[in-house]
């Protein structure tokens, strides 16, 4: 059956079924794009940084930072620039990567209402259009089968909310498996800045 045909016959709320659609693959690739460009070579960091930092070579630090990239590279470069006399070391660099995060997780809790939503759309849309099925019986005598196509038909918007839902379900799954690892890597890192920077501070004393 022609799936425009199948699309009109669900009702008015598939075109909200089919906005939610949109919004989450807009925003998985949205997501998958930002992340792909979050990721920092990690062992970079992990190599060059403790030393820089124990000797205050700072300069050298944020260039190794821009070398490495990502996330975690960006949060330790402006945590250098921001470091003064007067602030704590793990506060400026734990407020700078509290920003981060929630840039990361942004529009991720738009996919957890559309998984929710989706199905529910769907159910109204079916619930609707049962109630149009069952009318028949009254207004169509001799049609005893009038009713099972309504009820075929309703079922079409419950079977496409829950398949938005589902890929809702997996693009966000993907996607917070993503953020997780990056904020692993964020918290690895800003731990190392943290450490040496106050080692380095001891040093300098």
């Amino acid at each position: 059956m022609d799936l425009l045909a199948l699309f009109h016959k669900g009702g008015l709320v598939m075109y909200p079924i089919l906005l939610a659609s949109i919004i989450a693959v807009a925003i998985g690739v949205n997501r998958y794009l930002c992340y792909k460009g979050a990721v920092a070579n990690i062992e970079l960091l992990k190599e060059r940084l403790p030393e820089l930092l124990r000797h205050n070579r700072l300069e050298e630090a944020k260039v190794i930072c821009e070398e490495a990239g990502g996330v975690a590279g960006k949060i330790i470069k402006e945590a250098i620039d921001e470091r003064t006399e007067d602030l704590n070391a793990n506060d400026v660099a734990e407020s700078i990567a509290m920003h981060e995060v929630f840039q990361l997780k942004k529009y991720l809790n738009y996919l957890e209402t559309i998984v929710t939503l989706s199905p529910l759309l769907g159910l109204l849309g079916t619930v609707v259009g049962m109630i149009g099925s069952f009318s028949v019986l009254s207004i169509e005598s001799g049609e005893p089968f009038a009713i099972t196509g309504g009820v075929g038909e309703a079922l079409i918007a419950t079977a496409t909310g829950l398949l938005v839902a589902i890929l809702a379900l997996v693009i966000h799954t993907y996607l917070a498996q993503r953020v997780n690892v990056l904020i692993a890597d964020i918290e690895y890192v800003t731990s190392i800045y943290v450490i040496n920077t106050n080692a380095g501070n001891r040093y300098e004393a």
